[in-house]
């Protein structure tokens, strides 16, 4: 099989995703020295959009305009964050997953400008998030604090926290990482205390189904044990039908040496005052099957209609 000469990666045009790209083309240029790489900015629904996402979509706001370039054949590869796909519907017709990049760091930052951790804030700090996963997690844990929506990239966020928009903010640590602003932070939040959305820290590469060349050429960049805990979140918020306005978290780990993976989920009213929650391990089970079992223990406990009468 041929390699191809040239790779077009196609990304949203933001600070964060193009700096994820450059991820990807210096793993790709070490992997094949001969592949010349460029981008292919677009912006998306989401970026423009700053109001409430259910109003456009939800989560497909930030894909749709990225899936018609790689559809069309503007280009040949898609960086996306897992944590941004829906998986209550397929890929795109068409499409494929051709790996998914080591994971990054899953858990939740705490920025504050005057270095207070989360459990120092004073009651009726502001903290600036327009995530339903953490408002719901604060509200549960830290009655006290407010949450005032904010969207917008981190860079974006991190000016309205200096404007006086709100008196602290909750970021990803993969995400400040990867825009080299880790000195912003004052505590990383333990995946206990603030759990991750599915698919934290994820990158995933996606291609056309017919371009082998395409998918053979990057499909060494995949890290297998990242595939397994990716297969086990993504296969458990298929089954809960989540949507993008459902309080959902969870995380799946892979022992040492790829040995046996776990997935632990939780699902939350929006209020924080129902928590369901549910912790398993895959012994000899398959990661989409973990996946399937950890969300049918949640539908018993009552999830489907905690997720039903939630508005979106």
């Amino acid at each position: 099989m041929s390699a191809p000469e040239l790779i077009r990666i196609v990304s949203r045009s933001s600070p964060m995703a193009l700096a994820q790209v450059e991820r990807v083309r210096t793993e790709l240029a070490a992997l094949h020295p001969g592949i010349a790489t460029e981008v292919v900015p677009v912006t998306t629904t989401g970026d423009r959009w700053m109001g409430d996402l259910s109003a456009v979509e939800g989560k497909g706001a930030f894909t749709k305009e990225v899936d018609a370039a790689l559809l069309s054949g503007e280009a040949d590869l898609a960086v996306h964050c897992v944590k941004d796909i829906p998986a209550d519907r397929p890929l795109p017709a068409g499409t494929t997953f051709a790996a998914f990049l080591k994971r990054d760091d899953v858990r939740d930052a705490l920025i504050h400008p005057g270095g207070l951790t989360l459990d120092e804030l004073p009651p009726g700090t502001r903290i600036g998030t327009s995530s339903v996963r953490r408002r719901a997690q604060l509200a549960a844990s830290h009655p006290h604090l407010e949450t005032v929506p904010m969207r917008g990239n981190a860079n974006r966020r991190m000016e309205k926290l200096h404007a006086g928009e709100a008196d602290a903010l909750l970021l990803a640590v993969s995400g400040l990482h990867r825009i080299n602003r880790p000195d912003v932070i004052t505590e990383v939040l333990s995946v206990d205390t603030m759990c991750p959305p599915i698919g934290a820290g994820v990158l995933a590469l996606q291609c056309r189904e017919d371009d082998t060349e395409t998918i053979d050429a990057v499909s060494g960049l995949g890290d297998p044990d990242t595939h397994r805990e990716t297969q086990a979140e993504r296969m458990f918020l298929h089954v809960l039908q989540g949507h993008c306005n459902s309080p959902i978290a969870g995380y799946a780990r892979s022992g040492r040496g790829g040995g046996d993976l776990s997935l632990r989920a939780c699902v939350f009213t929006p209020d924080g005052k129902t928590i369901l929650n549910a912790h398993e391990w895959a012994g000899r089970l398959d990661p989409a099957t973990l996946g399937t079992s950890v969300a049918v223990a949640l539908l018993r406990q009552g999830a489907r209609e905690l997720i039903d009468g939630i508005p979106h």
